[in-house]
């Protein structure tokens, strides 16, 4: 067995912090820009609710528009990893239940984070192609995944058009649950849904 130096020692406490300092201030940057749109959202509001300086949040994140478009990716990433985690061993052919969770994808502080940072680069220039390129890939994502857990196949004329416009559905649902809970309408939406796959999709 190899002799560890000190260096080395040194080195992975380091690593482990500055990691955790990351994963902090992204969930913080997530959280502020839910509860206060793009203008109450500053690097410094971000790194207080950190916990962190504002030059430690800097020396991660140079830019705010760097530690924005990082934060709702991140939180993106893991919204995906926590839909697959739902049904480990596919969905099993519970459509129901695979719509009710991808609709839940835009119920969430990641969606209202995600559309306030949308609106914001509507208007700022230097976001809008960060925040479009993103989206497209958390689309694509989203996308395979539906594909996947609703065991779908899209060499089918109107396969992949029916997925899109359930993933479609799913974000206006997010949408009209920002200013009101819509839950008893949206369940009702869910169950018609998954009853309109059943007949487009086939088992």
């Amino acid at each position: 067995m190899g002799v560890v130096s000190p260096v080395d020692r040194d080195r992975a406490p380091k690593q482990d912090r500055s990691r955790a300092t990351r994963q902090r201030l992204l969930e913080a940057a997530v959280a502020c820009l839910a509860e206060h749109g793009w203008a109450g959202s500053t690097v410094s509001v971000v790194a207080e609710r950190a916990g962190v300086s504002r030059g430690a949040a800097q020396h991660h994140f140079p830019t705010r528009e760097d530690l924005f478009t990082a934060a709702v990716e991140y939180v993106a990433e893991e919204r995906s990893l926590a839909l697959r985690a739902l049904f480990p061993q596919g969905a099993a052919g519970d459509r129901r239940a695979v719509v009710s969770a991808l609709v839940d994808l835009y119920t969430g502080p990641l969606f209202r984070a995600a559309l306030h940072l949308w609106v914001a680069a509507s208007n700022e220039e230097q976001l809008r192609s960060r925040v479009t390129e993103l989206e497209a890939r958390v689309g694509r994502e989203t996308h395979r995944i539906a594909v996947e857990l609703l065991g779908a196949d899209e060499s089918g004329p109107g396969v992949r058009e029916t997925v899109q416009g359930l993933l479609d559905m799913a974000r206006g649902l997010g949408l009209a649950n920002l200013l009101t809970d819509d839950a008893p309408r949206r369940d009702r939406v869910v169950t018609q849904w998954a009853a309109l796959l059943e007949q487009n999709l086939g088992r």
